[in-house]
């Protein structure tokens, strides 16, 4: 094994001196794309992942995949082989998840601003909504009416804590997401004259984090948070979603979360909801963590600059198509992310580059001055963590350069 493969890397084995996805070596995979740049998906890690975590979590725990992660349709249909439902966040995820073939039952909607229109699909779709304002509350009694179909409602509740450690704080405060826990109450009276179906609550947190005593944490603030406001609701509570927070590491000294102790905490949790929340089924939904490690992006170099000194790799591809990884999605410091040379990864010579794409913006950084196989135009660079939040994430019109392919392996 090479010394030098980043941990992340690590799921991907080497085929003579290239990375496999699903066995298939790197350059094959781009033959099949026919060009760079791409991003590649191996199935048969995302279905390892899954198998991970089920052996950990209690059986009456439902997995939801969040599609907002990674919504492209052969991944989704692929997912749906493996988890108990889907989460949406836009009428057009929705149509993918029901393009899919999700049983409406299972999909779940949510968002700060959902239209008319969307909110129209849903109830027309018969999927959960997780209501956000009192002005969804509203619409929706409008469109039950005209539809003659009552919606399906959950509450998705701003909670008074936060997930402690988490790369971006959902709940906790003030914020755009769901409904502040104080004003619950009123809001699931109002669900209840309006004559909606009442079936839950929506309480998350947090997301991208790597600390499991922080998620049970948060787990275990929202279960006792629900069983206060179910005091309320107008019909028990059949559905508990969790959300998520499980995060995937990215940069270095980044540990993998430890699931084995969330699993664990759990069981108990379960237990606890069977005896305050008797008609409730928990639901735990992820995104990131069930792809996010699965994925790679890859683009080729085009063009070996030296000035002053300093190696550029420059490649067809950049932050118009992997925005996170230019470190314009959220980072607050650049970091690199995990980046290697792919067709090159036996031992060999090695320098200092910086990998940048073909953008008039010095943002256009994929690799800052990393220690890296030395290169030449033609080879693959791969960034690996590319499965969540990647593509649909990024600025694809910016330029106006041609936009990546994805492909399922």
């Amino acid at each position: 094994m090479n010394s030098h493969r980043h941990p992340a890397s690590a799921r991907f084995p080497i085929v003579g001196q290239e990375l496999a996805v699903a066995g298939v070596p790197l350059s094959m995979v781009a033959a099949r794309v026919g060009r760079t740049p791409f991003y590649a998906y191996d199935r048969t890690l995302v279905r390892a992942r899954v198998d991970e975590l089920r052996a950990v979590l209690p059986p009456q725990v439902r997995l939801h995949y969040a599609i907002k992660a990674n919504p492209m349709p052969a991944l989704v249909s692929f997912m749906l082989n493996h988890v108990d439902g889907l989460d949406v966040a836009s009428g057009a995820e929705l149509m993918v998840a029901l393009d899919a073939g999700c049983n409406q039952r299972e999909v779940s909607f949510a968002g700060p601003g959902k239209s008319e229109t969307e909110l129209n699909q849903a109830v027309a779709a018969g999927v959960l909504i997780n209501v956000e304002s009192s002005r969804e509350v509203e619409l929706l009694a409008q469109i039950t009416a005209h539809l003659r179909r009552t919606a399906r409602v959950a509450v998705r509740v701003n909670p008074n804590f936060e997930l402690k450690s988490s790369g971006m704080k959902m709940g906790g405060g003030a914020k755009q997401f769901g409904i502040d826990a104080e004003k619950v109450p009123e809001v699931l009276e109002e669900i209840g004259k309006r004559g909606l179906a009442f079936e839950g609550f929506h309480i998350f947190s947090g997301s991208q984090n790597l600390r499991a005593d922080a998620i049970c944490e948060a787990q275990s603030n929202a279960l006792e948070l629900a069983v206060r406001l179910a005091a309320h609701a107008s019909a028990p509570v059949r559905s508990l979603n969790l959300g998520g927070g499980f995060g995937i590491p990215y940069f270095p000294g980044d540990k993998p979360l430890d699931v084995a102790p969330i699993g664990q905490h759990m069981r108990g949790l379960v237990a606890l909801a069977g005896q305050r929340l008797p008609a409730a089924t928990l639901v735990v939904e992820l995104g990131r963590y069930l792809v996010g490690e699965a994925g790679i992006y890859v683009c080729r170099v085009i063009d070996r600059k030296v000035s002053r000194g300093e190696v550029f790799l420059v490649t067809d591809g950049g932050l118009h198509h992997h925005l996170s990884a230019s470190g314009n999605f959220g980072q607050v410091i650049r970091k690199n992310y995990p980046v290697e040379i792919g067709n090159r990864l036996s031992e060999g010579p090695r320098e200092v580059a910086s990998v940048v794409g073909p953008l008039c913006t010095p943002l256009d950084l994929l690799a800052d001055r990393m220690e890296l196989p030395v290169a030449a135009p033609g080879d693959l660079v791969v960034v690996y963590q590319s499965g969540a939040y990647g593509l649909t994430a990024s600025p694809l019109q910016f330029l106006n350069h041609p936009p990546p392919a994805e492909v399922l392996v």
